[in-house]
């Protein structure tokens, strides 16, 4: 929601992540984490955060460390569906045939993605599993069955 909000307004972090976006590469460590510690900052009152699809690099999950322990806060856990590479194709095309988002309607630029994830964000299963903080959940079925595992993991938080 960061991206797409800076993305909508056009600010300049906005602009610069959508060029990389479009082509389907990781928006750089700098820029994301600028844009996640913006917002943050912009919520004082928070009692916590949710992100979703943040961090996506070691670099970025220990600036989140580093950031929300300046302000007294911890990383309790991350979650993590786990969904087969074929339905995640299915399901970025679909969901770019509905947002005309560019970076989900070609193949090519998807499999990047996945190149993307496997060498800069899957090392992050282990970085937090060291920590005790990492749940892999199976993310296929119906959405009521996905949002009942999430549920039953994050009620024992």
């Amino acid at each position: 929601m960061v991206f797409r909000e800076n993305i909508t307004n056009d600010t300049p972090l906005g602009s610069l992540a959508k060029s990389y976006m479009d082509k389907g590469d990781l928006v750089p460590d700098k820029v994301t984490i600028e844009m996640l510690e913006n917002e943050v900052k912009t919520h004082p009152e928070a009692d916590g955060f949710i992100f979703d699809g943040y961090p996506r690099t070691l670099a970025q999950a220990e600036a989140l460390d580093a950031f929300m322990t300046e302000r007294g806060v911890n990383i309790n856990a991350v979650l993590a569906l786990e969904v087969p590479e074929n339905i995640l194709v299915e399901r970025l095309l679909n969901r770019g045939k509905d947002s005309g988002r560019a970076d989900d309607q070609d193949k090519e630029k998807i499999r990047n993605r996945f190149q993307e994830y496997s060498s800069k964000t899957a090392p992050l299963v282990d970085y937090y599993t060291a920590q005790d903080k990492f749940h892999n959940i199976e993310g296929v079925g119906e959405i009521s069955e996905i949002t009942d595992r999430l549920t039953a993991v994050i009620d024992v938080l």
